[in-house]
């Protein structure tokens, strides 16, 4: 990684674990803390659906606080080139 990627903190990584051992845990957020962990000391970078539906957690007055951390780690590390033009 070069020093202008971003990677998972262990402290995500740790909130990610928990999310996903929770049988309660909403699928959206599993879906994000999946992805945080799969980020967490790899090179790999967010997908433009986990892109979506981050930007989408973020944008919810109702989502948990649990929920838009993982949705902001994630969004984070979104590739820039990969990031979707805006539509006109």
């Amino acid at each position: 990684m070069t020093a202008r990627e971003k990677a998972t903190s262990d402290r995500i990584a740790h909130l990610a674990a928990i999310v996903l051992k929770r049988a309660a845990s909403p699928k959206i957020e599993k879906e994000l803390a999946a992805s945080a962990l799969a980020q967490h000391h790899t090179a790999k970078h967010t997908s433009a659906a986990i892109d979506k539906i981050a930007a989408h957690v973020l944008g919810d007055a109702h989502a948990c606080a649990e929920a838009k951390e993982l949705a902001g780690s994630v969004l984070a590390q979104v590739r820039q080139h990969e990031r979707a033009a805006p539509q006109r």
